[in-house]
């Protein structure tokens, strides 16, 4: 929708709203590498292995803080302890923040692993649910990813090939291409191969049980722990990786956790922002502009994380083609 006026921005009691940006918190990782740098010009530490940029988060440890505006210096769950409804749209909402946001660097391949879903965390009295989403920024060709388990696999299979090494030849190997969007509920043993760079939108939880590395070992010899007993349980078997679903335009996912939908506009186009409902932009590529009467406008550039406010009106300028991911609740 194009927009030719500057509406008011929603009101917060003392403040106006207006759209947040983060700190990215960084990741170490074994497979990680440095493109995040050389693709969103991120502040990476010089010579480490960075496989994730945590854009918005509200773990334990690790809570985004806000970067910009009046509420700078607050993380995302102080700044909505104190306007609730301006922010979320609701004023119950409970913490924590619901999204966990990441941009992967998969420069090597990561570890076959599976996160638990409700009622495994309730059987084993541990971890956090994880439903997420994969969005393919870019791709090096042959790069794949391992989505779910063949048909047919079963659990006495799956355990066999634990003990002798085999496991990825019990998962779907998947030949991925930019603009794709992969959906993993809870309970899916996956994989992501080398090559990729991968915005992830997902529930709030760290929780892994990885059950294969390839045999890898760290910078001093140590192999990575693994879970093979919390992912026993956790995998659903009988579920294959062919069946899940994946999308290229429009509306890519719509589950119980998060809605997500890709937008892509040409430059010197503007996009209205309505106010109601609580938005986050993950910006792809191109840049550009939020506007909104009576605030600084917010500058934004590809590799960007932004929450909008539910009392926020506005507008967003784009300076150049631009593609972006909207994730709603």
């Amino acid at each position: 929708m194009n927009w030719t006026g500057r509406p008011s921005a929603g009101k917060i009691p003392g403040m106006k709203a207006y759209p947040f940006k983060f700190g990215a918190i960084y990741k170490q990782r074994i497979w990680g590498g440095q493109r995040l740098r050389e693709v969103f010009g991120k502040d990476l530490p010089a010579g480490e292995k960075i496989g994730e940029s945590w854009e918005l988060a509200d773990l334990p440890d690790d809570k985004s803080v806000i970067a910009n505006g009046e509420l700078a210096g607050l993380s995302i769950r102080q700044a909505i302890e104190k306007y609730p409804e301006a922010i979320t749209g609701s004023k119950k909402f409970s913490p924590p923040f619901p999204l966990l946001i990441k941009l992967l660097d998969c420069h090597e391949v990561l570890s076959v692993q599976v996160h638990p879903d409700p009622e495994t965390c309730r059987r084993m009295g541990t971890g956090d649910t994880k439903t997420e989403c994969w969005y393919i920024i870019s791709a090096e060709p042959d790069a794949v990813i391992y989505k779910g388990l063949k048909e047919g696999v079963t659990k006495e299979q799956f355990a066999e090939t634990i003990a002798d090494g085999t496991v990825a030849d019990t998962l779907v190997k998947m030949p991925v291409r930019p603009g794709q969007c992969h959906f993993l509920p809870a309970g899916t043993v996956h994989a992501i191969g080398p090559g990729l760079l991968i915005a992830e939108i997902q529930t709030p939880s760290d929780t892994t049980y990885r059950v294969f590395d390839w045999n890898r070992v760290d910078d001093s010899g140590n192999a990575r722990q693994l879970h093979v007993e919390q992912a026993m349980e956790s995998i659903h078997f009988g579920v294959c990786g062919e069946d899940l679903p994946v999308a290229t335009i429009g509306r890519l996912v719509d589950c119980e956790y998060f809605k997500l939908d890709k937008g892509h506009q040409a430059a010197g186009c503007e996009v209205l922002l309505s106010p109601g409902q609580m938005k986050v932009l993950v910006i792809v590529s191109g840049s550009g502009t939020i506007l909104g009467e009576g605030i600084e406008p917010v500058q934004f550039r590809a590799g960007d994380c932004l929450l909008i406010p539910a009392a926020y009106e506005g507008a967003i300028r784009f300076a150049e083609d631009s593609q972006y991911l909207k994730v709603t609740l």
